[in-house]
């Protein structure tokens, strides 16, 4: 599939396939990934989805030290993360507002407007979504974007800033959602992603909702599922 690396907005960004494509699918890598941890999915998706733009831009912040190339939307606690995980406790995030999550968002939207200016993309054929916490950033944009989206790829995310998603919550009504979540994810706990999947669900969301018995990750048949779905 055709290729290229274009700085949008600031951020190096990936884009694979047609340049007459019909249909664009930006993807958002999740914390401490390289910039181009996502661009495999790519070539798995884009035979099952013909004339479609698979976009994936590189976060802002780069992690360096032992991270090596790896980048982050924001940054997070990690001593905190790693007590909790010893610690074996569930991790609610729902009242947590990151620091940087206002910033990530700016910066992302700019790079929407950018991308579609520059390859006249209308937003009925702009779909976004990510891994993590780039699944969460993905639905912070939806909330507070002015125009909807096509629909919306949610890849192992969770509920954040509840209070400041709640009363956007009627944005996603009639908005096409995938979602997934691993049943034994030790990082983002099932249950929570259950939580925000019924607010969504309430919101009016027309959600297709991929369960799989796995942890943080991107199994096959949640990529084969997401493929059919990005069909429809």
């Amino acid at each position: 599939m055709p290729s290229q690396t274009l700085d949008l907005a600031g951020l190096t960004t990936r884009i694979v396939g047609p340049t007459d494509a019909k249909k664009t699918v930006v993807l958002l890598h999740g914390f401490g990934a390289p910039g181009d941890d996502l661009v495999a999915l790519a070539q798995f998706l884009g035979p099952r989805v013909p004339n479609t733009r698979f976009v994936f831009p590189a976060a802002p912040l780069e992690l360096g030290g032992l991270y090596g190339d790896s980048r982050a939307w924001w940054l997070l606690d990690l001593a905190k993360l790693e007590a909790e995980l010893r610690g074996g406790a569930i991790r609610d995030r729902r009242g947590e507002i990151p620091e940087g999550l206002a910033d990530a968002r700016a910066h992302l939207l700019r790079l929407l407007e950018q991308l579609q200016a520059r390859f006249s993309i209308t937003d009925d054929q702009l779909v976004l979504g990510g891994f993590s916490q780039g699944a969460m950033l993905s639905l912070d944009v939806a909330l507070h974007r002015d125009k909807p989206l096509a629909g919306l790829i949610l890849m192992s995310g969770t509920l954040i800033a509840e209070a400041a998603w709640t009363p956007r919550i009627d944005t996603v009504k009639d908005l096409p959602i995938v979602m997934s979540h691993g049943k034994h994810d030790m990082l983002l706990p099932y249950a929570i992603a259950e939580v925000l999947r019924d607010k969504l669900t309430a919101a009016g969301a027309k959600l297709d909702w991929h369960p799989f018995l796995g942890g943080h990750e991107i199994p096959a048949a949640v990529l084969a599922a997401i493929g059919d779905w990005l069909k429809a």
